[in-house]
């Protein structure tokens, strides 16, 4: 049976049909859902997409993780279906306390787009199975309030649990703190990262690479990761 994947779609939601597409080209069925609904409609995971939800008023991603919807995220979340918050999306995930710590304007106080190097630091969640652990890959960044900040006490569990997800690599781009790009919960259901795989699928889209221009596609193990994940548990 193919795995149906929901891309929650907000006010101000901008990348939603690139994950749509996304989940396609990966090899499931992408589900539009809104923010206003109550309904996953029977989805096996969730992405929470990039864009700039209410106008990123208050904090980015502070009233979208009130959203209706958010109360059966938070449901789905306790239960284990993989979730997957993309920049915006990694902020409502901070917001609504589904992953530690916050993220703030970044420190050079401009908005930032460009082709990130990351390393691959826990291949154990739903969302990196199909990565290898150390490995580099290049994701696209697009934010100006993707800086992540956590205390030191919260800074030192993250690490010593092994919950770092992502690490940017040659360049810190935002001033992350350790250069922390993204996060997984402690289940590996959950995972938020602020550049966005979905924008790395589909050859002659991607980033560069030396093969050829534009031909980076390592986002799609995202997707194929948890789709790989729902097989498992219905097995």
């Amino acid at each position: 049976m193919t795995t149906r994947i929901g891309v929650v779609t907000f006010p101000g939601s901008l990348d939603d049909r690139d994950a749509q597409r996304a989940i396609q080209l990966a090899g499931a069925e992408p589900v539009a859902l809104w923010h206003g609904s109550h309904d996953l409609e029977g989805v096996d995971a969730l992405v929470l997409p990039g864009g700039f939800s209410y106008g990123d008023y208050l904090r980015s991603g502070a009233i979208a993780a009130l959203s209706p919807i958010m109360t059966e995220v938070k449901e789905a979340a306790a239960k284990g279906m993989p979730i997957l918050g993309i920049c915006n999306g990694f902020q409502m995930l901070v917001e609504a306390h589904l992953l530690p710590g916050g993220l703030i304007r970044n420190h050079h106080q401009h908005f930032v787009r460009r082709d990130q190097r990351l390393i691959v630091e826990n291949t154990t969640s739903a969302w990196t199975s199909e990565f290898t652990q150390g490995q580099e890959i290049v994701i696209p960044l697009k934010n100006a309030e993707g800086g992540y900040i956590a205390d030191t006490e919260t800074l030192d569990r993250i690490e010593g649990e092994g919950l770092v997800a992502f690490r940017y690599a040659g360049v810190n781009p935002n001033g992350s703190l350790r250069d922390i790009a993204g996060l997984t919960n402690p289940a590996g259901n959950v995972v938020g990262l602020m550049p966005h795989p979905e924008h790395a699928t589909e050859p002659g889209f991607g980033p560069d690479t030396t093969a050829a221009m534009r031909s980076g596609v390592d986002g799609l193990a995202f997707f194929t990761s948890a789709i790989a994940a729902v097989a498992r548990v219905a097995a």
